[in-house]
C-alpha cells in the first residue's frame, strides 16, 4: 500500500540530503518518480543539500495542482512510482490534500520533507496539514545545534545580523556561517531558551556570554 510520509527536522538536520538520498534509493531499484521542491536557498527548481549535492526539480507554486498534474501525466501514458517533494512546508493545505489523495486513489508513494516551524515559532500550513494527514511522521535523528552545544527546537531569522520575530513567513535565505559579516537575511537553529531570548551566536559573542562559541556547551 502507498503511504505518505512526512519527514522533519530543523534547518540543519539533513532533510534535502534525505530526499535526495530517496529518490536517489528508489531510481536505483527501478522505480520513476518526480522531484518537486519550492523555495530552495539555490534557486528555483533546485533541490540542494549544504553537503554540496544538486538536483533539477519541479517548482511547486501555490498554482499548482498536485491531482490534475498526475493524472494528466498519467493519462499521456507517464509512469509515477513515487514523488518525492522537498521544503514540503511551503506547499499550501490544499496541496497536503491532494498529495493524500494521490496517495489513497492512485497508488503512489508521497515523501514529504520539511521543518514544522517559522521563525516566530508557528506551525506552517503546510507541515501542520502533513501532520494532520501523514501515514507517518518521522523526525530526523541527526540533531542541529545551538551555540550553546543543546540540541536546537527552533529556527531563528537574523536581519543585518539582528534576530526579528516579525515579516514575511517565506524569505529565502541560508544557515549563517561563523565567519565573515552576516548576510542581509539567514537562519539560525537555537535551542527554546536562546530563541526566546533571541540570543543568537552573534549576539552572545557581543555581549561576551560566550566569548568563543563552541559546537559544545559546557
Amino acid at each position: 500500500m502507498a503511504e505518505l510520509t512526512f519527514w522533519t527536522g530543523t534547518m540543519d538536520a539533513g532533510k534535502s540530503t534525505l530526499a535526495l538520498q530517496t529518490n536517489h534509493n528508489h531510481a536505483a531499484r527501478g522505480r520513476i518518480g518526480r522531484l518537486f521542491t519550492s523555495h530552495d536557498r539555490a534557486g528555483v527548481a533546485l533541490v540542494s543539500s549544504r553537503l554540496g549535492l544538486t538536483q533539477n526539480a519541479e517548482e511547486v507554486t501555490p498554482e499548482l495542482d498536485f491531482w490534475r498534474y498526475t493524472v494528466e501525466a498519467l493519462t499521456q501514458g507517464a509512469r509515477i512510482d513515487y514523488f518525492v517533494c522537498d521544503e514540503a512546508q511551503f506547499y499550501t493545505a490544499e496541496q497536503i490534500d491532494q498529495l493524500a489523495k494521490i496517495v489513497d486513489e492512485l497508488q503512489i508513494d508521497v515523501f514529504c520533507f520539511g521543518i514544522l516551524t517559522d521563525f516566530r515559532t508557528r506551525l506552517f500550513p503546510g507541515s501542520a496539514r502533513l501532520v494532520e494527514l501523514a501515514d507517518r511522521t518521522e523526525v530526523l535523528q541527526v540533531e542541529a545545534l545551538c551555540w550553546c552545544g543543546k540540541r536546537a527546537t527552533h529556527n531563528a531569522r537574523t536581519e543585518d545580523g539582528v534576530m526579528v520575530t516579525e515579516g514575511e513567513v517565506i524569505v529565502v535565505g541560508d544557515v549563517e556561517t561563523a565567519d565573515g559579516p552576516p548576510p542581509e537575511v539567514a537562519y539560525e537553529v537555537l535551542c527554546r531558551q536562546h530563541h526566546r531570548r533571541g540570543l543568537t551566536a552573534a549576539r552572545a559573542r557581543a555581549v561576551s556570554l560566550a566569548p568563543d562559541p563552541l559546537p559544545f556547551g559546557s
